[in-house]
């Protein structure tokens, strides 16, 4: 993702540029595999252009999934279309900024918008693929679009858009995607039932995603407003008659 490090307060001209903070589990080794492609790669690649390939890699595994349920090799091709979609989502910003071509506001729009297709296309193909009840699929994509909207609503009111919550951001949650697109190969889900609804391995690891996404809405949620409380303390409104007498 592409945006300038800190934040220009005094150019009233222009919205503040908020400042990336990632601090997810895997960040320091993406970061050095991230740079070592970034130094490597030819002038024709540029980050737009990193964005659409990242583009294409969703787009491939959403037809991948959407096909796993009658071809479960497809699987392996979703999690190709992943890795495809990670190394251009990634590496975009990263490019940027080796080459000093940063286009901060341009490019916080530009990605946010195209990762919100991109999460969407991957719950629609997990959705079509029968893995995972497709109820469950809409409720885990609608709990992660919150966190997501909550990142968002944070960089307006901090200045500090935060790419990652307790460890875990895109990269993490993509290879989660990847380890469980071998689990479904190697172990197909069979139906088991639990009080009185059938079930599935995927569907409980589902709900688990669902509960964990509430949950991290909800602290982070109640971290913010503590911290804006005595940042932007209340104010006691003054009685209006009493400046109408004056």
């Amino acid at each position: 993702m592409r945006y300038r490090e800190g934040m220009n307060s005094t150019d009233t001209s222009q919205p503040p540029v908020v400042q990336r903070r990632n601090a997810a589990y895997l960040d320091p080794v993406e970061r050095r595999v991230l740079g070592w492609f970034a130094a490597r790669l030819p002038v024709a690649a540029t980050p737009d252009r990193l964005t659409a390939l990242g583009f294409a890699g969703a787009l491939g595994a959403c037809g991948a999934y959407a096909l796993a349920s009658r071809l479960p090799g497809m699987l392996w091709l979703a999690s190709a279309g992943i890795v495809l979609n990670w190394f251009g989502d990634s590496l975009d910003g990263t490019l940027a900024r080796w080459r000093r071509i940063e286009r901060p506001r341009y490019g916080f729009f530009l990605d946010n918008s195209i990762d919100l297709i991109e999460q969407a296309l991957l719950a629609t193909g997990l959705g079509l693929s029968g893995y995972i009840q497709a109820t469950l699929v809409a409720a885990a994509l609608a709990s992660f679009f919150m966190v997501s909207m909550l990142s968002l609503i944070q960089a307006r009111v901090s200045g500090v858009f935060d790419i990652a919550y307790y460890g875990i951001g895109l990269t993490e949650i993509r290879c989660v995607l990847i380890l469980l697109n071998a689990a479904l190969f190697f172990v197909p889900p069979a139906p088991f039932t639990i009080l009185g609804t059938p079930l599935t391995y995927p569907d409980i690891l589902a709900s688990i995603w669902i509960l964990g996404n509430i949950v991290v809405f909800i602290a982070v949620m109640l971290r913010e407003l503590r911290r804006l409380d005595v940042e932007d303390p209340p104010r006691h409104a003054r009685d209006p008659r009493r400046r109408a007498e004056r």
